[in-house]
């Protein structure tokens, strides 16, 4: 009827509204969002505002990963891990594509997840990637402004056996590299013929080179970050019959000892999607971790505060300089949320 399409007309154009409403010369862009913040506990509300909201930045890719923010030049990095591939967001440029090749560097139809997974900036400001396909932690090999797929392996094997498929890592501020080995980046993964090591490890590389074994003992670790006074390590574990987060004391010479569950959300995996996966450690020792229905976040003790609800399954995350954003890989978006 004639009503009805005047009122739909006034209700679906939001020009209207502002012409009507005086001074405005432009429309913003409406911020388009997702998901919804849970809050367990109301400490929550000191790290994460009542207000936030999980802002979409981008989307369209085929599975996210390995955020970092590069506080130099004010912009993020992260993987696309099926296109071999990585992209730079900032809040001026938007998306761009950063580096192609980023994992694999060999000939085409190699199969698998080819792509780098984790990424990290090294006291020198230089790029560090876990390359899934080249089944190592390298470096680039240019600066950061020049991107190419130049790289100089820092870990490619343990006595002598070619690792899995590096997966995440941590620097320590001594230089020391914590490293983190499933065989996701593998065609067959476990099963895979090219599989050199008989575990997936959790290594050390100190800052001489040399390479330690952590521990063989999870089935999947991933995630990995070390509290803020360095004295404790996390582990995160992506398996869904053991979905679980691990914290390990670390000694004064690097090793891990009294290894426990920080959180175990192997029941929560058989009905949120995801599992534990990448995990960023706030300098106030509140661990910010992927997992089960998103990001979830817990106190130093291993208490859930609450969780950041994307509604897909989550990869990463990271924090910009000042710890006021935290930035999330979910799948085939780039969100962000404003602590």
């Amino acid at each position: 009827m004639k009503t009805n399409s005047i009122i739909a007309a006034f209700i679906l154009t939001p020009i209207m509204i502002s012409c009507i409403s005086g001074n405005k010369k432009s429309i913003e862009k409406e911020t388009r969002t997702i998901g919804s913040i849970e809050r367990i506990s109301p400490a929550l509300d000191e790290l994460v505002n009542p207000s936030a909201v999980i802002e979409v930045l981008a989307d369209g890719f085929e599975w996210t990963e390995g955020p970092v923010w590069v506080s130099s030049g004010n912009y993020l990095l992260f993987s696309d891990i099926p296109p071999n591939r990585i992209y730079k967001w900032s809040e001026t440029d938007s998306i761009q594509i950063y580096l192609e090749p980023s994992g694999f560097t060999g000939p085409a139809g190699r199969g698998g997840e080819e792509g780098s997974n984790g990424l990290l900036i090294d006291s020198q400001g230089r790029l560090v990637l876990c390359q899934h396909g080249d089944r190592r932690v390298a470096i680039m090999n240019t600066p950061l402004n020049d991107p190419k797929p130049d790289f100089i392996t820092l870990v490619g094997d343990y006595e002598g056996k070619r690792l899995n498929s590096p997966n995440d890592a941590v620097f320590s501020s001594t230089g020391d590299l914590f490293i983190t080995d499933p065989p996701y980046g593998l065609l067959k993964q476990e099963e895979d013929t090219a599989k050199e090591l008989a575990f997936q490890g959790v290594f050390r590389r100190s800052a001489d080179g040399n390479l330690t074994l952590l521990t063989d003992e999870l089935s999947r670790p991933n995630g990995i970050g070390l509290s803020p006074d360095e004295k404790k390590l996390y582990v995160a574990n992506s398996d869904p019959q053991k979905a679980i987060w691990m914290a390990y004391d670390l000694t004064a010479d690097g090793k891990t000892e009294n290894g426990r569950v920080f959180y175990d959300a192997t029941e929560k995996a058989k009905t949120d999607q995801g599992l534990p996966d990448g995990l960023k450690v706030h300098s106030k020792g509140f661990v910010f971790a992927t997992g089960p229905g998103g990001v979830w976040i817990f106190d130093p003790a291993g208490a859930p505060l609450g969780i950041i609800r994307t509604t897909v399954a989550t990869a990463n995350c990271a924090f910009n300089t000042d710890e006021s954003i935290l930035y999330i890989t979910a799948d085939m978006y780039l969100l962000r949320v404003k602590l």
